[in-house]
């Protein structure tokens, strides 16, 4: 029997965290990340960076207790994909005026910038390569690595250029989490959630993607095999949206999840299913 997939055209839509102090995460959001508020209402904020397209929603906890960094099965980061790379040499601007550490990563499909947010919540700001320029191993995996990213290229590349907040095509890229247990992970987002592996590190990290891409789904027992799921009053992930490309799409993962034994809810506009962890994925058909 072929393993359901899904559709190609899927894609990441937003992410919701959970955040201390509502007006701290906003100046950084604004002022180092670069979204724009679009809506606000009491202890929510929803963000954008084209004024019209929530990527990220942060919601603000009562008596949040800070989690070391890497302590629990959760959140890793959320990745903002920036559309060309000048827009990721901006960032790369902003960063360092801002004086906040900056990780780096060059993946041979893309290079990446990795910050923190207030709260240890891990953000990443990547630009891809084009998709023909990808390598793949024999068994079709994507090549993927970590090596430094060329620096003074991409401040070259915004030379001359002004920081104005991330720019319109910017979308939330992929996700990526820890988890207690890769083999888990995989019967949950694989073979019930229909994504396919596109590669994995050994046995401590796997990546997996629909139609092709290097990965809308990092997953990794980093945090160390066995680790406990975030609290509910710590900093973290609330749920990440799945835009699929219409409603019949929508019904037949939902399906599949509830055969697979899962517990999926609806509340009008999509339906959710909790993985493992308690992050919440929501199932929606694209605008």
């Amino acid at each position: 029997m072929t393993a359901a997939k899904l559709h190609e055209e899927v894609q990441i839509g937003l992410v919701q965290i959970r955040v201390s102090n509502l007006e701290r995460s906003l100046d950084f959001y604004e002022n180092v990340v670069g979204l724009q508020v679009l809506r606000r209402q009491e202890r929510v904020a929803e963000m954008t960076a084209d004024g019209s397209r929530v990527l990220l929603i942060l919601r603000e906890i009562e008596h949040a207790v800070i989690p070391r960094r890497s302590s629990f099965a959760g959140l890793y980061h959320f990745a903002i994909l920036l559309p060309d790379r000048p827009s990721l040499g901006l960032v790369l601007r902003n960063l360092i005026d801002s004086g906040i550490h900056i990780g780096q990563g060059d993946h041979l499909v893309s290079e990446a910038l990795y910050i923190q947010d207030p709260d240890n919540n891990g953000i990443e700001l990547y630009r891809d390569r084009p998709r023909d320029t990808w390598q793949h191993e024999p068994n079709g995996n994507v090549v993927m690595t970590t090596d430094p990213v060329d620096v003074e290229g991409l401040l070259a590349a915004s030379e001359g250029l002004a920081w104005k907040g991330l720019p319109a095509g910017t979308t939330m890229g992929h996700v990526h989490f820890h988890v207690s247990d890769l083999s888990l992970a995989r019967t949950f987002y694989v073979d019930a959630l229909g994504f396919e592996v596109t590669t994995n590190f050994g046995d401590s990290a796997l990546f997996i993607s629909a139609g092709g891409y290097h990965h809308h789904m990092g997953l990794n027992i980093w945090a160390g095999q066995g680790a406990p799921a975030a609290p509910a009053d710590a900093p973290g992930i609330d749920y990440f949206t799945l835009l699929l490309p219409g409603v019949q799409e929508c019904n037949a993962v939902a399906e599949r999840m509830r055969s697979a034994g899962y517990t999926v809810t609806g509340d009008g506009q999509g339906v959710t299913v909790t993985d493992p962890w308690n992050i919440g994925i929501k199932l929606l058909v694209k605008p």
